[in-house]
């Protein structure tokens, strides 16, 4: 038994994560991203094509940059008018679902994967992310495991969500703390 500290580290590398047919949906998403990459900025339906023909479900005129890593499309959701900019990592070995109009901005990490830590195999848990409708996940935040950020709120830059944000809130800091409630300007 290979042991460090109580971890048994055997037991997890000898631990199916994934079914066979996830597997070959990897190895296909493998090659399907390589494409999904050379798209040019400006070309965001094809990439929306390339997302929807492995699984994911893609709002009319989501914006998603070529540079994004998206793990595994099946698991994603995105409302219209939604965009995931340059360098966004997107680790949805969990369902990440993005509502409407919400930005999921450069160089952000959505985390819907994560390990048991309490059990020495340190087994793999994938609970959902929820971004819901109108919400600014700013430059560089981290949005952790099993978390819902609520509608109209925005996670400042390079801000730690491991907790819920209220709707309408704005949160900065790590961890993410609350700083203010969002007031939207009336256009006139």
């Amino acid at each position: 038994m290979d042991q460090v500290s109580g971890l048994d580290i055997s037991e997890n590398r000898k631990a199916q994560k994934y079914s066979p047919v996830i597997q070959i949906r990897r190895v296909l998403w493998g090659f399907g991203k390589v494409v999904f990459r050379l798209i040019p900025r400006p070309f965001y339906a094809p990439r929306r094509m390339i997302l929807r023909v492995f699984g994911a479900r893609v709002g009319h005129h989501a914006n998603i940059a070529n540079t994004a890593t998206i793990y595994f499309p099946w698991n994603l959701e995105i409302g219209d008018w939604s965009s995931i900019g340059e360098r966004a990592m997107i680790y949805n070995l969990g369902k990440v679902t993005i509502g409407e109009r919400a930005t999921v901005s450069q160089g952000a990490h959505l985390c819907a994967g994560t390990h048991d830590f309490s059990d020495p195999a340190t087994p793999l848990l994938t609970p959902p992310i929820t971004i819901e409708s109108q919400v600014w996940v700013c430059a560089d935040a981290f949005i952790g495991p099993n978390v819902t950020v609520g509608e109209g709120a925005v996670v400042g830059a390079r801000a730690v969500a491991v907790k819920n944000v209220e709707a309408w809130s704005v949160v900065a800091g790590n961890p993410a703390e609350f700083i203010k409630t969002r007031e939207l300007k009336q256009v006139n």
